[in-house]
């Protein structure tokens, strides 16, 4: 692991800021919280959670790489290691010989789920955690129980483990294979997304229309655009590139533009109430008029900061541009203060 640097367009979270991304809270269930080992393993077996407590329990630090562009490193988490429970008292593995890789379930209402290559496990060393900073997992982090994989962007971190199951052939989870995410998810190799959702021909009617209300438009390249008066209203533009486009008076309140590329873009009387714009730059952006109220910001970019500190490639902000400070809160903290004092 690489403690001396960040991966690649990541921003260090500083102090013990731990933003929440995904669902909030497990499907809502009575029975006892159980993790099951199952699929391509000589026998199944169930645990509670007390009894994975009972286990040795390691203390990790590790690197935490959100795909939304934030990280914070060397953070403790303390857990029982994932080939404590895949062995036996003999060292002897459980699963068997045509098993290639594993698939992490969620105690989730959609089944949330990710999946690894087994000898890449192996070797990445991940634990079933239990607590964070000292602290027991609270819910809207993957209490009681979650994985922690370290040197993967932590979607590979499934909230809530319920399953872990064996398998002959990998099985892509929620992000990978409803969202569009990575299935390597190597932040070192900016393996953030996969190819876009939609093709060229239908991408450049719905841009002709400038309409995206309720579409997956995932990684829409529209650069250099002319798409003022765009309704995009609760549209999924994740990665969606959008550079030096003409956005002016634009539509985009609920909607999920995390890591969209808005730099040099004219955003000027643009609406984003609500929206998700997480990991988004909008470095050189004209936000003169911008709606940002209610949106979610952990990890966006609104100006460019050198290693000395110098800034440059600023969005354009003033007084009427409408923010709340409940969002400010999400950027890191030389963000937020090149923001406020544009604002004033």
């Amino acid at each position: 692991m690489h403690h001396d640097q960040l991966p690649p367009n990541q921003q260090l979270v500083k102090g013990d800021r731990w933003p929440v991304v995904g669902e909030r809270a497990p499907r809502e269930d009575d029975a006892p919280w159980t993790v099951t080992l199952c699929g391509e393993v000589e026998s199944c077996r169930t645990w509670t959670v007390e009894e994975l407590r009972s286990l040795p329990q390691v203390h990790r630090q590790v690197d935490v790489h959100c795909v939304t562009r934030w990280s914070k490193l060397e953070m403790p988490f303390e857990g029982v290691r994932f080939a404590e429970i895949v062995h036996d008292q003999s060292g002897d593995p459980l699963w068997k010989k045509d098993a290639t890789h594993v698939s992490f379930v969620a105690r989730s209402d959609r089944g949330h789920s990710t999946s690894l290559p087994l000898d890449e496990l192996l070797r990445l060393d991940p634990i079933l955690a239990f607590s964070a900073q000292g602290q027991p997992l609270s819910q809207e982090h993957g209490g009681p129980v979650r994985m922690v994989v370290p040197g993967k962007y932590f979607y590979k971190s499934v909230k809530w483990l319920e399953r872990i199951e064996f398998l002959r052939a990998d099985r892509p989870g929620y992000w990978e294979g409803e969202a569009g995410y990575h299935n390597g998810a190597d932040p070192w190799r900016e393996q953030r997304y996969i190819a876009a959702s939609v093709g060229k021909q239908e991408a450049s009617r719905l841009i002709r229309q400038r309409d995206f209300s309720g579409r997956d438009l995932l990684s829409l390249q529209a650069s250099g655009m002319n798409l003022e008066k765009l309704r995009a209203t609760g549209a999924l533009l994740r990665n969606a590139d959008f550079r030096s486009a003409n956005l002016r008076n634009a539509d985009f309140r609920g909607a999920n533009l995390s890591n969209a590329h808005l730099q040099s873009a004219d955003l000027r009387d643009a609406d984003f109430r609500d929206a998700d714009l997480e990991g988004a730059d909008l470095s050189d952006a004209d936000l003169r008029g911008a709606d940002l109220r209610g949106t979610s910001l952990f990890g966006a970019t609104f100006c460019v900061v050198d290693q000395t500190g110098f800034t440059h490639s600023a969005a354009t902000i003033d007084s009427s541009t409408r923010l709340d400070p409940t969002s400010l809160q999400g950027l890191t903290a030389e963000q937020r203060q090149f923001v406020e004092s544009s604002h004033d």
